[in-house]
């Protein structure tokens, strides 16, 4: 490959593997170069006390893959991670500095293994004399202050969901239709390990629900909504300590905890069949439904399409039984899968073509 300054390498850890790309970038957009998942042992994992104490293995592990290819990493422009459980900030494409250094590695909200991408693009951009990025992490906070108000003083809702698919999405929809995200209002639903139903207007999310502490439908893995009093009195009379209560609702709640399974494909396919299969896959349904209709309402004007995209996206029967039940609303449009890769990549390119400017976390 020839050596060129328009070269964006993308960053986005998971739990056990961490996923690398390489695109070119213009004015027109990004391109894709190469893709690869780097798998990571779980034993090798599991020795380190902290996901963030990981950081050097797994950018080893990136550096000896990048030097069995002919890409210098000189040629780079901007490495890209994906961003972690940082404070609560609003969309965009931030420069890593060291207040967000320090606050990865703290963990400032948490553990998960995003928080290793802002320190991975920060090491490989040092070594590549490139800018450091990241874009949309999970807690972008855009929430308009009434629907942040729970119904209890203590419990403010917070804003944690698929911020990057799902501003990505709007942003492909928005194109499609000549139009800016930032013109625009419509409804997004990310279906995935975890679902994320957000509605979003005019450039900001201003209303969706936490999805990773337990708000919204039920989903693959996580119990979603339950009811408050039933939850507290569970955990008094089983004697259920936090950490428990935290994998049973993130980790084996929803789909896992009816049927012994997160696997969407295997529970449509016994929902063909069993009664108990079929009353979970379609209760998983009805629940995004409403999650979507609660939305329109709230809109400050009448949506003009509904975005469905994830992974279970690709199921024919549940986006079809979906939009049968929200396409009074609006148009429904479907995006199965996601382009996190490359909606990283982009949200640096903006920056690097100068379409945006680059925010500062403080």
């Amino acid at each position: 490959m020839r050596m060129q300054k328009n070269r964006i390498l993308v960053i986005n850890p998971g739990s056990t593997s961490t996923k690398i790309a390489l695109f070119r970038g213009d004015e027109e957009g990004v391109e894709d170069v190469f893709t690869r998942t780097i798998e990571h042992d779980q034993q090798e994992l599991e020795k380190f006390e902290t996901v963030t104490d990981q950081s050097d293995l797994r950018l080893n592990y990136i550096t000896e893959f990048m030097d069995s290819t002919d890409v210098e990493l000189s040629s780079l422009a901007a490495v890209v991670g994906r961003g972690g459980l940082l404070k609560p900030i609003t969309g965009g494409t931030y420069r890593v500095n060291d207040k967000m250094l320090e606050d990865l590695e703290e963990g400032l909200q948490g553990e998960h293994a995003s928080n290793l991408g802002g320190l991975l693009a920060h090491s490989l951009a040092r070594k590549a004399e490139a800018e450091a990025f990241i874009v949309d992490p999970v807690v972008v906070d855009e929430m308009e202050p009434v629907a942040k108000i729970s119904g209890l003083p203590e419990l403010e809702r917070r804003s944690i969901f698929h911020a990057l698919n799902q501003k990505a999405v709007a942003r492909k929809y928005a194109r499609s239709q000549n139009k800016s995200y930032d013109d625009i209002t419509v409804i997004v639903a990310h279906l995935g390990g975890g679902i994320s139903v957000g509605l979003h207007h005019e450039g900001s999310v201003i209303d969706v629900n936490n999805a990773l502490s337990g708000e919204g439908p039920f989903s693959p893995n996580r119990a979603g909504t339950l009811p408050a009093l039933d939850l507290a009195m569970h955990c008094y009379e089983d004697d259920v300590d936090y950490f428990q209560l935290k994998r049973k609702l993130l980790k084996e709640g929803g789909v896992a905890g009816y049927l012994g399974t997160n696997d969407m494909r295997e529970v449509e396919k016994r929902a063909e069949e069993e009664d108990e299969a079929r009353l979970v896959f379609r209760a998983m349904i009805y629940q995004v439904a409403k999650e979507i209709g609660s939305l329109a309402p709230a809109a400050p004007e009448q949506p003009e399409a509904i975005l469905l995209t994830g992974g279970i996206a690709h199921s024919e029967q549940f986006v079809d039984s979906v939009s049968d039940r929200v396409e009074f609303i609006a148009p429904v449009h479907t995006y199965p899968g996601e382009e996190e890769l490359a909606a990283l990549a982009s949200g640096a390119n903006r920056v690097l073509t100068g379409q945006e400017e680059a925010k500062i976390y403080e």
